[in-house]
């Protein structure tokens, strides 16, 4: 049974958080066919986001990493096909062991098919979930979903917790290309952080303002949100606002599923509006 959602979560994940490059929450709500958001907030810790996520809360969140592993590999390495259980296992083993079962997985497959992928990353065009460099969404992985798991809350098709806090994983590119299709609108690099980024930062601002998305939600900004999310050259606090719309699309579906496809792979998991 579907269910109101006191506050919207869009969260644009680091799996070695600083104060350079924080986590960052874009935190809003939902009225008919508009998302306004409310403020950003930002974790220059692992340990403070932690504490966040546990807090008892009434909200429904699009976060940017991934959820699960490929079946493909993870069958062929013989790890457990429980989703829970091989996020236990893959999360046990440290960074330089990810990195080395990668790359021989990797280099025992043919050119142009190295790395396996989940059923829906080619419609989201998103990264393979074991990639573990630009961008290095293993390493996220392996960092953000014990997090979750810890704080008790509910993943639908993936884990039961507790379902006043239910957490999605969102792409921002998925919804960022359909608002400019390839352009860049964003670096970490400052020098790279030109004139035609910021240009991509404005017009995609101005689309999700007028809801031009297949998604059919506006975005409502102050003049000075509008203007912080333009002024952020890495695109961070833009990418928590995309996966905000995001997770605001799949609270007007509501629960159990949540605009789930019922054909999901319950060890792959699932993006949220592919």
């Amino acid at each position: 049974m579907s269910r109101s959602v006191s506050q919207l979560i869009g969260c644009d994940f680091s799996s070695s958080p600083t104060r350079r490059k924080p986590i960052v929450l874009a935190i809003g709500e939902q009225a008919a066919d508009r998302v306004r958001l409310g403020r950003l907030q930002k974790f220059d810790t692992l340990e403070h986001f932690a504490h966040w996520l546990a807090q008892p809360g009434d909200w429904l969140g699009g976060f940017d990493f991934p959820f699960g592993l490929p079946r493909e590999l993870v069958e062929q390495l013989a790890w457990p096909t429980r989703w829970h259980d091989c996020m236990a296992h893959y999360c046990s083993l440290s960074r330089v062991q990810i990195r080395q079962t990668f790359a021989d997985f990797c280099n025992s497959r043919p050119v142009g098919s190295k790395f396996a992928h989940r059923a829906f990353d080619k419609r989201a065009g998103s990264s393979p979930s074991m990639k573990w460099v630009n961008p290095p969404v293993a390493y996220m992985m392996h960092a953000g979903v014990p997090l979750l798991v810890q704080a008790g809350v509910h993943m639908p098709g993936l884990h039961e917790g507790d379902a006043r806090r239910v957490a999605l994983e969102a792409y921002p590119g998925l919804l960022a290309r359909e608002l400019i299709g390839r352009r860049s609108y964003k670096s970490d690099d400052k020098a790279r952080q030109s004139a035609e980024r910021l240009i991509a930062r404005k017009d995609m601002l101005t689309l999700l303002e007028k809801g031009d998305t297949r998604l059919a939600l506006s975005l409502k900004l102050t003049h000075a949100q509008h203007d912080e999310l333009v002024r952020d050259g890495s695109g961070d606090s833009l990418d928590a606002v995309l996966c905000l719309v995001q997770a605001a699309w799949a609270a007007r579906l509501g629960a159990p599923s949540y605009g789930m496809p019922t054909d999901v792979d319950p060890l792959e998991g699932w993006i949220v509006s592919c």
